[in-house]
C-alpha cells in the first residue's frame, strides 16, 4: 500500500502580467512559485486576514497621527515666536526720518542676507528651535 500525497497538485489559469509577476517575486525570494501561490492563498483564505490588515492599517494610522501632531507643534511655536517677535520689533522700532531711512535700508538688506546664512547654518547643523523647547511644558515646572 502506498501513503497518500502530501499536497494535492491544482492547474490554475493566471493572466500573463500576474504570472511575470509571480515568477519575479519567486526569483527574487529563490522559492519556488508553488510555495509562494499555495502562501498567498492561505492568507488570502484565513479569518484572520481581515483583522491582521486592519491592525496594519490602524499601526500605520497611529504613526501618520503622531506625525501631524508634531508638525501641528512645530507649525504653533513657529506662529508664535514669528507673532512674538513682530509684536517686539513694532513696539520697540521708532520710525526713521527720511534721509536715515536711505541708509537703513542698505544696511537692512546686509542684515538680510547675514540672517539667511545663519538660519542656513542652523538649520543644516541644529540644535533645532523645537529641540530646545520641551514636548510638555510641565515637565520642567518645579510645581
Amino acid at each position: 500500500m502506498t501513503a497518500p500525497k502530501k499536497k494535492a497538485q491544482m492547474s490554475v489559469y493566471l493572466d500573463p502580467d500576474v504570472m511575470k509577476t509571480l515568477s519575479a517575486y519567486a526569483a527574487r525570494r529563490e522559492q519556488p512559485m508553488s510555495l509562494i501561490a499555495e502562501a498567498a492563498i492561505a492568507s488570502f483564505l484565513s479569518p484572520d486576514a481581515d483583522e491582521r490588515r486592519e491592525a496594519a492599517v490602524a499601526k500605520r494610522l497611529d504613526q501618520v497621527d503622531r506625525r501631524i501632531a508634531r508638525l501641528e507643534r512645530d507649525m504653533g511655536i513657529s506662529v508664535e515666536t514669528l507673532a512674538l517677535f513682530v509684536r517686539f520689533w513694532l513696539t520697540t522700532t521708532p520710525p526713521l526720518p527720511e534721509p536715515a531711512a536711505k541708509a537703513a535700508r542698505a544696511q537692512g538688506s546686509a542684515r538680510w542676507d547675514n540672517f539667511v546664512a545663519a538660519l542656513g547654518r542652523r538649520l543644516s547643523q541644529g540644535p533645532k528651535l523645537r529641540q530646545e523647547i520641551p514636548e510638555d511644558i510641565q515637565e520642567n515646572d518645579p510645581t
